[in-house]
């Protein structure tokens, strides 16, 4: 299912995200400095999600279904890379 995919908005493919990026998600969810799109502060960790291709947007998994909707995607570039 995966392999179809893709990123409502630049219609990049999708892969699962990698535990490392999600500790750094969580971290800076922890830290209350991730936001998402919309501009809501995220609260609560992440068990799972999914990334771009190119690495830039994340996309959250709540309760085993992904949420691709733009505005509750994470810039990532928030990280600091």
């Amino acid at each position: 299912m995966l392999q179809i995919l893709r990123c409502p908005v630049t219609q990049k493919g999708l892969t699962l995200a990698r535990r490392d990026l999600l500790g750094k998600v969580n971290a800076a969810i922890e830290a209350g400095t991730l936001r998402n799109r919309d501009g809501n502060v995220l609260a609560g960790s992440m068990d799972a999600a999914l990334v771009t291709d190119d690495g830039k947007v994340l996309y959250p998994i709540m309760d085993g279904i992904p949420v691709l909707l733009e505005d509750e995607s994470v810039n990532l570039e928030q990280l600091g890379g």
